[in-house]
């Protein structure tokens, strides 16, 4: 605890983390609309054959056949898999962070 008019320092690793949240891209604004929605894939992992409908594992893939096309049989492996078609990743090197703790002393 500082004295008498006797102003805290900040510590260095207090400094270091302000200038690396500072420059460092957290996904936000514009630059980060596009890994926000999932990259280039988007976070729906698979896609309908039939109508090009995304989603994001086989049992919602399935109710989406058994709903919208009857008439079609289900088989999984017909359905694409964007996110090995984007590269296996659906965020590329942005660190999203949660929100960011304000410490008010």
């Amino acid at each position: 605890m500082g004295g008498k008019a006797k102003p805290t320092k900040h510590t260095s690793a207090e400094l270091a983390k302000k200038a690396a949240d500072a420059l460092t891209n957290k996904g936000g604004g514009l630059a980060g609309a596009k890994d926000r929605a999932g990259g280039l894939a988007g976070h729906s992992k698979y896609k309908c054959p039939v109508c090009l409908q995304a989603a994001p594992d086989p049992k919602s893939m399935q109710m989406h056949f058994e709903s919208k096309h009857p008439k079609e049989e289900f088989n999984i492996d017909r359905c694409s898999d964007t996110h090995a078609a984007a590269g296996g990743v659906t965020t590329s090197g942005v660190a999203v962070r949660g929100g960011i703790r304000k410490h008010h002393n």
